[in-house]
């Protein structure tokens, strides 16, 4: 996505679902900040809580860095 897509947007009102009927509205900034930001780890972490439950081999490495090479 080009810088002057989104430009402008944090001003702009973001409704999105809530539960299973509902909705909440907020301003572009608040909902990256606030909402978005938040889901994002919140799914990522219980993907890797999953996984290690699992059996699967990781550490905090593979979680803070992915497939970057340690530092």
């Amino acid at each position: 996505m080009a810088p002057d897509q989104i430009d402008g947007t944090e001003d702009k009102d973001i409704t999105f679902p809530v539960g299973r009927e509902g909705t909440r509205t907020m301003k572009g900034e608040a909902y990256l900040k606030h909402w978005a930001t938040a889901n994002v780890y919140f799914h990522v972490t219980t993907a890797y809580a999953i996984l290690r439950h699992n059996g699967v081999k990781l550490g905090k490495v593979d979680f803070l860095l992915g497939n970057q090479a340690p530092v």
